[in-house]
């Protein structure tokens, strides 16, 4: 008798970027860009990422704009960004299964609330929480928390990883069993399983405990998408799973390839990161219809817009007086994204002109663009998928909601027919659909680092 090998399955989390991934997505006449600052919209767009078994639904943010060129390109915009905490701390109530991943900078918030927070949403959640973890790349979001310029790229970097460290330190604070709750006894917990922290380093410095015990995941899943030398040593170090984005089949293996290498030369299983790439669908009843309805998105993008958006993203280079129908000059180095930076300079070195670079980078903002039929796109995911590209995609629809409705009702099926993708949700807290362990607290498996909290007074 022949043994069959189970399909190894695709993880997904879908990303909704306001109205859409695209820069001109929200003028797409299925998106609903009027909606975006009430809960329903958020609702509906919950609810198909859990009909789809999504693992997760990721929310990208900033607390700040990034510069733009003038008043005109700013109204062009689709600027409106909800507080993510907020957003998903009311559509744990609505949603069953589905992570739900923050952004949160470590540049402008402090480890202890950001720990607090995600382990209430945690526990709310059922143990369905994540961190997005960025370090922020906007001189805006600088000055809206009293700084005259933003951290230096490699400060960021530091000040991330003891951002990480610490909030780690604060989910073991409280180890399992803490917390009693026994009304005959009288005892609410067992204060020789809650601990303080007492950690003082560069950045911060916090004593701990937490609020509130120890939750459903342990640690909430953390999420790390920067691709510059110093993100990648952070996310193998830290991360669970790393978001990213690539044009190319060849670059993505090769991404996967050096950082599953860091991981594992970091000490690390190199299993315990999942990696997942971003794809901007556009699901279609054929190729062409696809491709024209992708062009018709591009073609409502001002080109004046589209270069403030290439400016920004390179950290303001002004490209007046260069020719569109000419080669991307040469690049100057920026206190911006180095992934997104070098995405561009890939795209210049495929020949591409300055004016389609432009174009591509506000029409796809930090996704690959994917047209066509179901099967077309199902195909795709399962070739990169199967050359060891990633363990998974981000789906960043062009225009919300109908993007990611379409690819729910026709990719998703699919792929499920082809055993790729989960047609139920088979575990309880988002580590479990991501087949990832609940980390045990540090001071449970070794009780000699137990130390009692500040709080406790002696007489």
């Amino acid at each position: 008798m022949t043994k069959t090998t189970k399909p190894r399955r695709m993880h997904l989390f879908s990303m909704p970027m306001g109205a859409g991934g695209h820069l001109a997505g929200w003028r797409h006449p299925g998106a609903d860009a009027a909606s975006l600052m009430t809960l329903g919209y958020w609702q509906k767009i919950a609810a198909l990422s859990q009909q789809g078994c999504f693992d997760a639904m990721f929310i990208a943010d900033s607390q700040g704009f990034r510069p733009i060129a003038g008043a005109d390109a700013f109204s062009r915009t689709d600027a409106i960004r909800l507080d993510p905490l907020v957003l998903l701390g009311a559509l744990s109530a609505t949603t069953s299964g589905l992570g739900l991943i923050a952004t949160i900078s470590t540049s402008y918030n402090e480890p202890y609330a950001i720990a607090r927070r995600l382990s209430t949403l945690d526990h709310l959640s059922d143990g369905r929480a994540g961190w997005n973890v960025v370090t922020s790349t906007s001189e805006n979001e600088a000055h809206n928390f009293g700084r005259d310029s933003h951290f230096g790229h490699a400060e960021r970097y530091e000040r991330a990883e003891e951002s990480i460290a610490v909030c780690r330190g604060l989910w073991d604070g409280w180890e399992d069993g803490a917390v009693l709750a026994d009304a005959a006894r009288g005892q609410f917990l067992d204060p020789a399983r809650v601990n303080g922290l007492f950690h003082k380093g560069k950045h911060f410095s916090v004593a701990g405990p937490l609020t509130l015990g120890r939750s459903p995941q342990g640690h909430p899943l953390v999420v790390q998408a920067g691709a510059s030398e110093q993100g990648l040593d952070l996310a193998a170090r830290s991360a669970d799973a790393v978001f990213t984005s690539h044009p190319t089949m060849d670059s993505c293996i090769a991404f996967y390839n050096d950082l599953k290498q860091r991981v594992a030369a970091a000490g690390r299983d190199p299993d315990s990161l999942r990696i997942l790439t971003a794809i901007q669908p556009v699901p279609a009843g054929s190729d062409a219809e696809g491709q024209h309805e992708a062009e018709m998105m591009n073609d409502a993008i001002p080109v004046e817009l589209g270069l403030s958006y290439l400016s920004t993203a390179l950290g303001g280079i002004d490209f007046t007086g260069y020719d569109l129908d000419g080669p991307l000059p040469e690049l100057p180095p920026s206190n911006a994204s180095q992934g997104t930076r070098n995405r561009i300079i890939d795209m210049g070195k495929r020949g591409m002109k300055l004016g389609e670079i432009a174009i591509a980078i506000a029409a796809t903002r930090t996704s690959r663009p994917l047209a066509g039929t179901a099967t077309t796109i199902a195909d795709e995911l399962e070739k990169w998928f199967d050359a060891g590209a990633c363990d998974g995609f981000v789906i960043a629809p062009p225009a919300m909601p109908v993007m990611l409705e379409r690819f729910v009702e026709s990719v998703v099926p699919e792929l499920q027919k082809r055993g790729r993708v989960r047609t139920a949700y088979e575990g309880v807290t988002l580590r479990d659909n991501l087949g990832l362990p609940r980390p045990q607290s540090r001071y449970t498996a070794d009780p000699s680092l137990r130390q009692e909290p500040e709080i406790w007074q002696r007489g």
